[in-house]
């Protein structure tokens, strides 16, 4: 069957995803589009889908009868609303993350979706289908015997003054949160914040760089440098220590030039290009799920575990060097 798809929210990712649905994969097409602006959902419609109906509010296109499956691109305070009103109509949601701005709010999600009985969101935790992430994970499970110790990074070359010291988790940190507990099979017990010297290139309401440590309920020590001014590129880098032996994120791949007595590879500047075909792979995942009235990859159970995390890791920024505890609920065996 071709999956019917409503959009909700045509800004930037969701026009990106607009036109990945429509010109890139298979067994699905826009029929729906809506957005707080008309204008940016008309012309995503012409660009990507002129056959699609551009509806007032994401509500009523969740409701129509045109609408099989959902994807919630709009900004994350509407999240919540959306998510609940496709999982009370019965159809597959896909919704770019945060799941919620709240661990409550994740949380009113998670306990929708088990009284319904059936998976029914995928949270765009897109690293999961990053086929170098894949790799490294095929490694760590098989070869390097029990992780011991993470060290990872995420870098930026810049951010806007408006960001702030909070969105280094909620924004930033957030996919290494999901992808490493991903990656290890394993939930985080504590989190803390350390600050080494700030950068020049930082502001007043912004502390960067900042080292975030968590341990895991099965001992794995990890430490996380986020660093979003670091002027030369967008970097993540990710090595796992183990028993036996340690595995490393591969680096994207590039050609190595020598040119000008230099010998050089170049660095990515745009996350968008770094990650551009794990989106491709993760939006097929959720076409092939929907096709058959369910979800797949990153759940809402990791929605709201990640938000559960990224409570403790903002509170963390803020006691001075204190490790804060974690603790889930028991996990629902929907999402055993």
């Amino acid at each position: 069957m071709t999956v019917r798809i409503g959009v909700i929210g045509t800004g930037m990712i969701g026009r990106d995803h607009t036109r990945r649905i429509a010109q890139v994969l298979a067994g699905a097409e826009i029929v729906a589009l809506s957005d707080y602006s008309p204008e940016a959902a008309e012309k995503a419609k012409a660009d990507f889908a002129p056959g699609a109906t551009v509806f007032a509010t994401g509500e009523e296109l969740i409701a129509s009868s045109e609408v099989d499956a959902v994807l919630v691109c709009s900004t994350g305070s509407t999240h919540e609303a959306y998510v609940l009103a496709a999982i009370a109509a019965g159809k597959p949601c896909f919704c770019e993350k945060p799941l919620a701005t709240t661990a409550e709010g994740a949380k009113r999600i998670v306990d929708a979706e088990v009284a319904d009985g059936r998976r029914l969101v995928q949270v765009g935790f897109m690293r999961r289908y990053d086929a170098g992430y894949r790799m490294l994970k095929r490694v760590v499970d098989e070869e390097i015997g029990t992780p011991l110790m993470v060290h990872a990074a995420h870098r930026n070359p810049s951010v806007p003054e408006s960001y702030v010291t909070p969105m280094a988790i909620h924004d930033t940190m957030i996919h290494e949160i999901d992808v490493l507990r991903w990656l290890l099979d394993d939930d985080y017990v504590s989190a803390q914040v350390v600050y080494p010297k700030a950068s020049k290139h930082s502001h007043a309401k912004l502390a960067d760089p900042q080292i975030v440590l968590l341990e895991t309920a099965k001992g794995v020590r990890i430490d996380v440098e986020i660093f979003v001014n670091c002027r030369y590129g967008y970097d993540i880098q990710c090595e796992i220590v183990g028993e036996e032996g340690l595995a490393r994120l591969p680096e994207p791949m590039a050609v190595t030039r020598r040119l000008d007595a230099k010998l050089a590879t170049p660095i990515l500047t745009d996350w968008k290009d770094r990650f551009v075909a794990s989106y491709d792979v993760e939006l097929q995942d959720f076409i092939e799920a929907a096709a058959k009235g369910t979800a797949s990859g990153p759940s809402s159970w990791d929605g709201y575990v990640a938000a559960i995390t990224s409570d403790a890791c903002v509170e963390a920024q803020e006691a001075e060097g204190r490790i804060v505890p974690i603790s889930l609920p028991q996990r629902p065996s929907l999402y055993a």
